[in-house]
């Protein structure tokens, strides 16, 4: 299934932009360091023509076709729940990395994941081969999940899937004897 991404220009807004894009500030701040810290960050108001003009002149198209690259990218490295399941009974299934708190994960998760912490880090980055098949997920498939994923990437792993929905949505069509919960935001 392919869809038409949303058009971007100058006048288009930050929010927008997220909006449309949601890993634009990651792919921003991956190749021009825009967006990831107060010196370089910019308000949802913004145009993306003026963070792009107030941060050494940033060429606008490149950076367009750099947002929708990276979204294109990030698009394909989604796999739906159905399929986790296929690659979970092959004998060369992907270790899966699962994003959530301790309680979270102790409360509900998918059998063979591996809660992540530092320590799984640092194994990970010592002792993984760069070329073996890692899908993480989350709770709903937030952006956490995309940044993990691309942290490995740029650090050679070549083989790093998203969850599409989390385990939310895994619950929901694959595995419903997993519990469902909703998150309390404070």
């Amino acid at each position: 299934m392919t869809t038409e991404l949303p058009p971007l220009e100058g006048a288009t807004t930050m929010a927008t932009v997220l909006d449309r894009y949601p890993g634009a500030q990651r792919a921003l701040f991956a190749k021009y360091h825009i967006g990831g810290c107060a010196s370089c960050g910019f308000r949802p108001d913004e145009t993306l023509g003026g963070v792009c003009d107030r941060n050494e002149g940033v060429d606008l198209q490149e950076a367009i076709a750099h947002i929708q690259e990276s979204h294109t990218r990030d698009l394909a490295r989604q796999v739906s729940p159905d399929t986790l399941k296929a690659l979970l009974e092959d004998e060369t299934a992907p270790s899966l990395l699962d994003l959530r708190t301790r309680e979270e994960f102790e409360n509900a998760r998918i059998a063979e994941a591996e809660l992540f912490s530092h320590d799984k880090l640092n194994e990970i980055m010592s002792r993984w081969p760069k070329d073996r098949a890692i899908v993480i997920y989350d709770h709903q498939g937030e952006n956490g999940c995309m940044d993990a994923a691309a942290y490995l990437e740029g650090h050679g792993f070549e083989n790093v899937r998203v969850l599409q929905g989390g385990i939310d949505r895994y619950a929901a069509e694959v595995d419903t004897s997993l519990p469902r919960y909703r998150l309390e935001i404070a």
